[in-house]
């Protein structure tokens, strides 16, 4: 009966290894990652399009803060159906003021930068529209300082001039970058290794699953020093093997060895096999770099809070009112030279119903400071001071404790 090497090769071996058979010993080291990968484009492919810990984090924080209802405060008062509040439900024919403020958020997380145009007629603002950051690229002056935005559109360049006093048509949010003057640092960037940290760890589990769940093994030849595989019966063995024995399709498939082959297996210990907690770890560093406490996105370990409320609290606090507050200032500086009076704009956090138990606790601590006036009261929640006419139990009040008139 002929050997399995006789089959493979059709022929005797005439040729033999130069170097002899010894024992052999495996090192392994980590490969390069794309840390080299820093731009916008890269990152989004990366983190956002291809990992569910980051693009949960995204999507958490932009929903969140886009669904903050905005207060408008014309000089100091709050105002409705102000044409500022109208712009700002619906900001253009496309989008409505949620949409905005979520791709504005979202672009903001992932790049550190986030631009918005807006469209005037006759010196007001009609609409307003967010655009890609990696789009944009920033002109600086002679002394450094950015004179334009220019926008590619395929082969078309839009260029945006900035004006005197800092006026522009593009409102640039960044976040802070100690070592760029121009540009913001993402927090994706931040979370660069842990990236990719998780993502070689899912794929190793990936390809383990792909070969039966279990490491490779040895297939030894022959047993005297001078019995070799020639090259061709080597690469015809290897190229066997791979097709018939590799993959999930061929889990469990039983393998025919003649001629002098044996197998021997190659095992890892439970410890080296246990990647799941490498993964969890690099979820955890994502989840702290984007601000998002690992108990909203089910992640194991590190759960400091005492339930999901608390950490729901601790979320709103530390991550989406500070978004929300520091593109609300940026926001109202950029469109104030459209308006004659002073705008601001404000949170409101009582329509956020994960602060409602704080809410409660204050309005029970003012309404029981009998030292506090009613207007000081209504001032210490946030509310002015009341003006207008009196209302119907008050005027009642006032004429039961006037004197009769004679007569």
């Amino acid at each position: 009966m002929a050997s399995l090497l006789d089959r493979l090769t059709g022929r005797a071996p005439r040729r033999t290894k130069a170097v002899r058979q010894a024992p052999m010993v495996a090192f392994h080291q980590p490969g390069l990652g794309f840390f080299s990968d820093r731009s916008g484009a890269g990152l989004v492919h990366a983190g956002y399009h291809r990992n569910a810990i980051v693009y949960r984090c995204v999507r958490l924080i932009s929903e969140a803060a886009a669904s903050v209802a905005w207060t408008v405060l014309v000089d100091g008062t709050e105002r409705k159906a102000h044409p500022v509040e109208t712009l700002l439900a619906r900001p253009n024919p496309r989008e409505s003021g949620t949409d905005l403020l979520e791709a504005l958020y979202g672009n903001l997380l992932l790049s550190g930068n986030a631009y918005c145009e807006v469209i005037t007629a006759g010196g007001a603002p009609r609409e307003l529209h967010a655009l890609r950051p990696d789009k944009i690229s920033l002109v600086p002056g002679p002394d450094g300082w950015p004179v334009a935005y220019d926008y590619a559109t395929g082969s078309r360049l839009a260029r945006f001039p900035i004006g005197e006093g800092g006026q522009t048509p593009i409102l640039h949010l960044r976040l802070f970058d100690p070592l760029d003057d121009h540009y913001g640092f993402a927090p994706l960037s931040a979370a660069q290794v842990a990236l990719e940290t998780h993502d070689a760890a899912s794929r190793w589990n990936k390809a383990l699953l792909d070969n039966s769940a279990r490491p490779s093994g040895a297939l030894v030849y022959g047993t005297s020093e001078n019995t070799n595989l020639t090259d061709e019966q080597f690469d015809r063995l290897k190229q066997e093997l791979e097709s018939a024995f590799q993959g999930s399709m061929n889990a469990g498939r039983p393998i025919l060895l003649e001629g002098g082959l044996d197998w021997k297996p190659l095992s890892l210990s439970p410890k080296d096999m246990d990647f799941l907690e490498a993964r969890a770890g690099a979820a955890r560093e994502i989840a702290l770099a984007f601000g998002v406490p690992p108990l909203l996105l089910g992640l194991p370990g590190d759960n400091t809070h005492a339930n999901y409320a608390e950490a729901n609290r601790a979320f709103w606090r530390t991550t989406i009112l500070p978004l929300v507050q520091r593109t609300q200032g940026a926001m109202a500086h950029w469109l104030q030279p459209c308006f004659t009076e002073t705008i601001r704009f404000r949170p409101d956090v009582d329509a956020i119903e994960a602060l409602a138990s704080e809410r409660e606790a204050l309005w029970r601590r003012v309404s029981a400071a009998s030292f506090l006036t009613e207007d000081e009261k209504r001032e210490a929640l946030g509310y002015g001071r009341r003006t207008g006419a009196l209302d119907i139990s008050e005027v009642a009040a006032i004429l039961s404790a006037s004197p009769t008139p004679r007569g």
